[in-house]
């Protein structure tokens, strides 16, 4: 029952965390109320991603003649594409088994509680409780669906996102509340599938307003005419639910014009809450803020042997973040001497499509920063490979220090660009300058040629506008 390091929470931070210290010599156990894996595999990055796929699948399916193929209509059965998002995820959560019985890691099933000692108390389904003690702690909770007061989740007609990827039938006419990654993602994949989709974002800038405003604006163009309905700027009053139908009431926030949407179904997307009551904390007179845990550089609490990683943090509720939070505590309760992460250099992809990914400063942030920049920008319209590929909207957009070169940030929406953004990532982490970037030989035809050309195009050396 003792051990070196627990970790609490089974998600893509805490079970990274356990493989690097079980790599470092540890003895360690993790601690997973429900899934191994948690919501990333079971509920979040994964099983979206193989919803989406198959909505992109049957878009291809659907303008196949574009590409000089004929194919009779295609159909969506939305139960088929439900089941085979669940064994994805299935799938990968019985990989993190294997990694944790590879790793020697010990598993424990049940809910966490901290206590003094440091000690976790842990009651399984059965209701017996359990006591652990280790050095070293890790909370790893994660976080859930954040619920608005005026709209108040009940599972049947006001839903969060685990319930988006399991209904039993596909409804007609949807509601998204939020913008933001899970809304814009869920948006177009039941758009894509044929149900009627409106996108209410309280921010004016509408879709994705965490983004570039350019980014913004372009998604916003290509939903519309997709037939998806975006409301930016505009604020969700009430819900009613009392009869068959569900009725929005919404304001304008800029001239006060209402409007009201009748839906089947409404999907509250407006962010996560970190899941940090009732696991002890305050008990052990642990620091919080507004409900997220407060720690160090190196994740260390107030308190000696507890530490935080993840959603549970007000850093980025991302699954690489969490895992990269992971690796560098670990790493430094273990003697080493990691170096902090540098949170201006994460990236944030968004899998609707067009897709979105971006990394740093947007030029907006560059210039209030008190940066002179450079900007450029290069539409996948003038883009060979995207031509060819039938996917020409879009651009990628760089910003440049004029007097330095630095690579302040970068901004892509279009055909595949969750997979170009690493480019920039490692470019901005080596201090790579633009005129660097413009001198590295691109292959082509690719779509990552936009990345040089934008480049280019911030130096006035673009070739191809």
């Amino acid at each position: 029952m003792n051990f070196d390091l627990i970790v609490i929470g089974s998600g893509p931070g805490g079970y990274v965390a356990a493989i690097r210290a079980s790599q470092l010599g540890m003895n360690v156990a993790i601690v997973e109320r429900e899934s191994l894996g948690g919501i990333c595999l079971n509920w979040g990055c994964i099983p979206t991603k193989a919803l989406l796929k198959s909505a992109q699948v049957f878009e291809y399916l659907n303008h196949a003649e574009t590409y000089g193929i004929k194919t009779g209509k295609a159909t969506a059965d939305f139960g088929a594409v439900i089941k085979r998002s669940r064994d994805v995820a299935d799938s990968n959560s019985k990989g993190v088994q294997f990694l944790m019985k590879k790793n020697k890691i010990t598993v424990i099933m049940g809910n966490a509680k901290l206590a003094k000692g440091p000690k976790v108390v842990v009651t399984d389904a059965e209701g017996k409780a359990t006591e652990y003690t280790a050095q070293h702690i890790v909370v790893a909770t994660g976080g859930r669906a954040k619920e608005l007061p005026n709209l108040k989740i009940d599972g049947k007609k006001i839903i969060e996102y685990r319930k988006a990827m399991s209904l039993e039938s596909q409804p007609k006419r949807m509601v998204v509340v939020g913008a933001g990654a899970i809304g814009v993602e869920f948006g177009y994949f039941y758009h894509a599938l044929g149900t009627e989709v409106s996108i209410v974002e309280f921010l004016e800038q509408g879709l994705v307003p965490r983004e570039d405003a350019d980014v913004s604006k372009e998604l916003g163009k290509v939903f519309t005419k997709k037939g998806i309905k975006v409301y930016g700027g505009w604020a969700v009053e009430t819900v009613d639910t009392s009869g068959k139908e569900i009725k929005v009431n919404m304001k304008n926030r800029k001239d006060g014009k209402t409007e009201t949407i009748v839906c089947d179904v409404v999907l509250s997307a407006a962010g996560v809450t970190p899941n940090t009551e009732s696991i002890g904390l305050e008990e052990l007179g642990v620091v919080t803020d507004r409900g997220y845990i407060k720690v160090d550089d190196y994740y260390q609490t107030n308190v000696p042997g507890i530490y935080a990683i993840g959603d549970v943090l007000a850093t980025q509720a991302l699954a690489h973040v969490a895992s990269a939070e992971g690796i560098t505590c670990v790493e430094k309760i273990a003697g080493h001497h990691p170096e902090p992460i540098d949170y201006n250099n994460i990236p944030g992809c968004t899998y609707c499509s067009p897709e979105v990914a971006s990394v740093g400063y947007t030029e907006q942030a560059a210039k209030e920063a008190g940066y002179e920049v450079l900007i450029g920008k290069f539409p996948y319209s003038a883009s060979g490979k995207a031509k060819a590929a039938g996917h020409t909207e879009g651009f990628v957009k760089v910003i440049f220090d004029k007097k330095y070169g630095e690579w302040l940030g970068a901004h892509m929406i279009g055909y595949n660009v969750t997979e170009l953004i690493a480019e920039v990532v490692v470019a901005r982490k080596l201090e790579t300058t633009g005129h660097e970037i413009v001198k590295s030989i691109h292959p082509h035809p690719t779509m990552s040629e936009a990345i040089m050309e934008a480049a280019a195009a911030a130096y006035g050396e673009v070739i191809h506008l």
